[in-house]
């Protein structure tokens, strides 16, 4: 059992959650920029109108603006092949629909790039990971308006052409999945920028999981991303054939609880709900049948589904699906099954797996069996891991070190399912984990729970110097990269 040689080894981060320079160079407000931050048993917060005194975790993040030549040069350091990481669209069109983008913008992403390409770093750039504009949600509702889909494409396409030369791999909607997770008004805003008017105008804090949602908009705001990833797909073929352009699916392994027919059934429909629908919209190029019958259930009018977009859907199909995988859940029908948190979803606790700090189950071998899972849905389609990590509370000593074992001890046992995966013939093509340096948590807000090879000095009350230190695992990784995964 071995990688193959070209595997593309690195790590993901996203713009909003390690960037900071949250206004800077003509940038304008996205949706994190909205966000306060929480912890394990706290929400995070919402304010639609800045407060000077509160702390925005994304406002400074981990500084990657200014200090993205020392992290790149880190990455190069540990060996990475790739760079997952996202063009913050704010940057590039302040409010989303400007006629012209800003320049500054633009040129910044330049430089990230041609730092990647000194290290012979290959840039898989995702061009909208929950950093909607917040202009676009006040305006347009997010993706609940047709005209967003065409100010998407246009960013899109602005980055395309820009950046032909010097990106090859693209994903077009972080989680594309998220909204169907059952969280709500949380999904709605992180995926499709969409909120309710009372929330857009409130003038005091709203806990994310109080936001109002209402499933009829869910649906057609994510059709509208279906059609704006499709024809973004198109876009791109035309303007350089070579792109690779792929989904992104939060993928969320399931198992009945119980070998109770009825938990088997209701995990089925579970896991074509959450990962399937949005997985076989974006490969196979058309709505699967059970979705139907789900929006018969729930009262779903898709009228808003048109034969012009369908035809749109059939024609731009991905190159790939890539997918983030933290951990798997389990389904039942019983009403008192323990819960377990997880990726923005909640799922029975499997009695057989341990959890991380966050309640996170760890699960290896899920890895393993999503890969064939996928693989056999998709037989001719190559797939990546682009987010698999482990967030923890890390010690520093005295001395600098900091001994991360038990962030070895997790990513070992996922990287030999990677294998065993590739050995079953899976067509995986790359792995990047998530948070190679420790920024800010999506779900919490919190610099705590940190996930990073390199530590980053910086605090959940905004504290720290933003310094950058080398973790144990950070000598691991590169180990693991130097060997093309054989020395794990």
């Amino acid at each position: 059992m071995s990688f193959p040689k070209n595997f593309l080894w690195g790590g993901a981060v996203a713009g909003n959650q390690c960037e900071g320079a949250y206004l800077e160079d003509g940038k304008g407000l996205s949706v994190p920029d909205m966000l306060l931050g929480g912890d394990v048993n706290t929400p995070r917060t919402f304010l639609p109108v800045t407060d000077p005194d509160a702390f925005y975790p994304s406002h400074e993040a981990i500084d990657f603006y200014h200090r993205y030549k020392e992290d790149i040069k880190l990455f190069a350091e540990m060996g990475f092949k790739c760079f997952r990481l996202s063009i913050n669209w704010g940057r590039i069109f302040p409010n989303g629909d400007d006629a012209e983008p800003n320049e500054a913008g633009l040129q910044f992403y330049d430089n990230v790039f041609d730092e990647c390409a000194k290290y012979g770093i290959e840039p898989l750039v995702t061009l909208c990971h929950y950093e909607i504009p917040w202009a676009i949600v006040t305006k347009y509702h997010g993706f609940l308006s047709r005209e967003t889909i065409d100010l998407f494409v246009k960013y899109a396409t602005t980055c395309f052409k820009r950046y032909k030369d010097k990106v090859k791999y693209w994903l077009t909607f972080n989680e594309i999945n998220i909204p169907c997770m059952g969280e709500g008004g949380i999904g709605n805003l992180y995926g499709l920028g969409l909120m309710d008017d009372a929330d857009i105008n409130a003038t005091e804090r709203i806990l994310l999981t109080d936001l109002k949602s209402d499933e009829q908009k869910t649906f057609e705001a994510l059709h509208n991303q279906f059609v704006a990833s499709a024809l973004t797909v198109k876009a791109g073929h035309e303007i350089n054939p070579d792109f690779v352009i792929g989904n992104m699916i939060a993928h969320v392994t399931v198992y009945p609880l119980t070998p109770n027919p009825k938990d088997i059934l209701a995990c089925m429909d579970e896991d074509n709900i959450k990962n399937n629908f949005c997985g076989d919209v974006q490969v196979r190029g058309e709505y699967p049948d059970f979705i139907f019958r789900y929006f018969k259930e729930h009262n779903i009018d898709t009228s808003f589904i048109t034969e012009e977009d369908k035809k749109i859907l059939k024609e731009g199909t991905v190159d790939m699906y890539t997918f983030s995988y933290y951990q798997s859940g389990c389904v039942t029908v019983s009403d008192d099954a323990d819960m377990i948190a997880g990726n923005m979803s909640k799922s029975a606790k499997n009695p057989y797996l341990k959890a991380s700090d966050w309640g996170w189950q760890i699960d290896p071998d899920g890895l393993r069996y999503t890969l064939n899972y996928l693989h056999d849905r998709y037989p001719k389609t190559p797939l990546m891991v682009v987010e698999n990590g482990f967030g923890a509370f890390d010690k520093v000593e005295e001395d600098g070190s900091i001994h991360d074992d038990y962030r070895i001890a997790y990513f070992k046992p996922h990287i030999e399912a990677m294998k065993e995966a590739i050995e079953d013939g899976v067509p995986l093509i790359g792995f990047t984990t998530w948070g190679p340096i420790d920024l800010v948590s999506a779900g919490t807000g919190q610099y705590a729970k940190r996930y990073g090879f390199i530590y980053v000095d910086r605090h959940d009350d905004g504290t720290g110097d933003f310094s950058r230190s080398r973790k144990d695992s950070f000598y691991w990784y590169k180990k693991v990269i130097e060997s093309n995964g054989e020395e794990i």
